[in-house]
């Protein structure tokens, strides 16, 4: 209720609807991604208490966005050919999101450059450890509010 009243009464209003018009099957892939992205990391738990929500903001805009960005490889798909009944796929390499803006020739060499620098600077087995610290704190409030 909350999201579409949000959605509804601004000034300019989004249509809020289920999924994109003609496809159908879109719930499966977000599913999946909620599975790679949420649920391996937070669980099945419904997080419902409001004060959990600036906690949640703050770990996926720091070490949640910079790990996922800088180091948590995906493959795109190319291309798609169909021989009679066999479709087959074709991706390109394994990059970070990050790997695929630095590529870009549509990012400025200044963005390039701070993107750069900052990759220097983080470390992901230590941004995972700050992550699973957070993670179990919110894990806990959850856990205390549902019990």
């Amino acid at each position: 209720m909350h999201l579409l009243r949000h959605l509804t009464e601004r000034k300019q209003p989004v249509q809020f609807t289920r999924a994109r018009p003609y496809h159908k099957n879109d719930n499966a892939h977000i599913e999946n991604k909620n599975w790679t992205h949420i649920r391996q990391y937070l669980g099945y738990q419904r997080f419902e208490q409001q004060n959990l929500v600036e906690k949640l903001n703050e770990l996926y805009t720091t070490e949640w966005n910079d790990f996922h960005n800088f180091f948590s490889v995906s493959v795109k798909l190319i291309c798609k050919t169909r021989v009679g009944s066999q479709i087959s796929k074709k991706h390109d390499d394994p990059k970070t999101p990050v790997q695929r803006l630095l590529e870009s020739e549509h990012i400025s060499k200044q963005t390039k450059v701070f993107l750069s620098q900052k990759f220097q600077q983080l470390d992901p087995f230590l941004l995972q450890e700050q992550m699973a610290c957070k993670i179990k704190r919110i894990i806990k409030n959850v856990s205390k509010y549902n019990h």
